[in-house]
């Protein structure tokens, strides 16, 4: 038996009480929708009848008539909190298990990972471990995961292997308000976690430290966690292999499919391969929030700066560097300044840097179809190029070596760029430093408001 909670027409001055005017109603009647619930009198929340010395006297529990696929405002803030709603359209209905042109091979490996994710998403137990090529469907199966359970109500946390460790060294920044312990005990207590591209972030030796400590404590624990990656895993860390290719809680699925996107490019065709825009489509000036959980401050610069970067997107000349901490809307900005110009009929090239740099490297495979020369001409010619996170570079002296080889043809010929980073000037490559502060070319804005998950659950508290 439950016990309602008092509601406007039965107050008990010995229960919390808010009048009538100020009760917000969330539960209602199931046989007369119009009234409200008769078990917890609308409040969504009932109290058990326990003894005093039982461990859950006076605790709430959800009324039985207000399941959590019912609590809309919980499951807003839960995809406020998850990462996932660049992803919000990635889903098991619209994901495409028959392309196009697939070997019978190809369409069989495509079926089992769909098959398994599905699976996996019914009931997220132990791991999944999902592995293929750029552009085979991991990643739209991956959030398809995440907002399946969100959407019975269930907290998902949804983060890039390379962001991870981002959000990690962030948290020895005094200023960020999550130190780096809270960040970490997030990471690895998350009841579903979703780590996309592993093997494509950094491998310095704290990262490798790092990746096995969160992967060893969500083994340890069996924590539901899926795993996307394109790396050949004889790369990764041993011991976090081992423990990704343990059969008593991993479910590996390996994607042999080429690339799963509807068109899908000719491999001698390096722009289309290159360029990562469609996966920011979603990125636009109209859907840019400057007043959720904002301050007054906070808005006030943002519609500030949005106001000039669209003024740069409107006709853009010179280079646009945008800074600011991680998740403050960098890459949503300069994504939506790619996609007014390609509107335009611009020829744009949208690409992490990091990507960038993994790209070039494969033109000197023995199965590559393009060359070293061709791409990067390509690419240092085009009329608008986007360079995303510049930040990352923890790289080898070749690929500094050619980035600042881009960077300086590209401020030699003036042509429009735009970059984003989370470093400070001060904290660059010293001959990127120079053509980055120099005010005659680069218009630089910081932006200085916290980022939007931050701000969402600020608000939520």
């Amino acid at each position: 038996m439950l016990d309602k909670l008092p509601t406007p027409s039965t107050p008990n001055s010995s229960e919390s009480y808010s009048p009538p005017s100020t009760r917000t109603i969330v539960c209602f009647n199931l046989e007369q929708p119009d009234e409200p619930c008769p078990i917890c009198g609308g409040l969504g929340v009932v109290r058990r009848p326990h003894p005093v010395n039982h461990p859950d006297f006076g605790k709430l529990f959800r009324c039985p008539n207000y399941p959590v696929e019912r609590d809309t405002e919980r499951k807003d803030r839960l995809r406020q909190m998850s990462n996932l709603a660049v992803f919000s359209d990635k889903t098991f209905e619209n994901f495409n298990v028959e392309p196009d042109g697939y070997e019978s091979n190809e369409a069989t490996s495509l079926h089992a990972a769909f098959e398994n994710a599905y699976a996996f998403a019914q009931n997220p137990q132990g791991w999944l471990l999902m592995e293929g090529t750029y552009g085979t469907g991991k990643t739209h199966l991956a959030a398809a995961i995440g907002n399946e359970r969100l959407a019975w109500g269930e907290p998902v946390l949804f983060i890039t292997a390379p962001d991870l460790l981002d959000h990690l060294r962030s948290g020895y920044n005094p200023q960020n308000e999550a130190g780096y312990d809270e960040t970490f005990d997030r990471l690895r207590s998350a009841p579903l976690l979703i780590i996309d591209d592993l093997g494509v972030e950094n491998p310095s030796p704290w990262a490798q430290e790092k990746l096995f400590q969160l992967f060893n404590h969500r083994y340890s624990s069996q924590l539901a966690t899926v795993i996307t990656t394109n790396a050949d895993l004889g790369d990764l860390d041993a011991r976090i292999r081992s423990r990704l290719l343990d059969v008593a809680l991993s479910r590996h699925v390996r994607i042999t499919a080429p690339d799963y996107r509807g068109n899908r490019p000719d491999d001698d065709d390096p722009f289309k391969l290159l360029s990562q825009l469609h996966h920011y489509s979603e990125m636009t000036f109209d859907v840019f929030d400057v007043q959720k959980g904002s301050t007054p401050e906070e808005a006030q610069h943002l519609n500030a700066l949005v106001r000039r970067i669209k003024a740069y997107a409107d006709r853009p000349q010179g280079w646009l560097l945008l800074m600011g901490d991680y998740g403050t809307g960098k890459t949503h900005l300069a994504a939506a300044i790619a996609q007014e110009r390609q509107r335009q009929n611009e020829s744009v090239i949208f690409v992490k840097v990091s990507d960038l740099l993994d790209y070039l490297r494969g033109t000197f495979s023995p199965d590559s179809r393009v060359t070293f020369d061709r791409v990067f001409t390509l690419i240092r010619e085009c009329p608008l190029l986007v360079l995303d996170d510049v930040s990352s570079l923890h790289t080898s002296a070749w690929a500094r070596e050619k980035l600042f080889q881009l960077v300086d043809y590209r401020y030699i010929t003036r042509l429009p760029t735009v970059i984003t980073t989370a470093s400070t000037l001060e904290a660059m490559d010293k001959r990127l430093r120079t053509r980055f502060a120099d005010t005659r070319l680069c218009q630089a804005y910081t932006i200085m408001a916290r980022s939007y998950v931050d701000r969402c659950l600020m608000r939520s508290r």
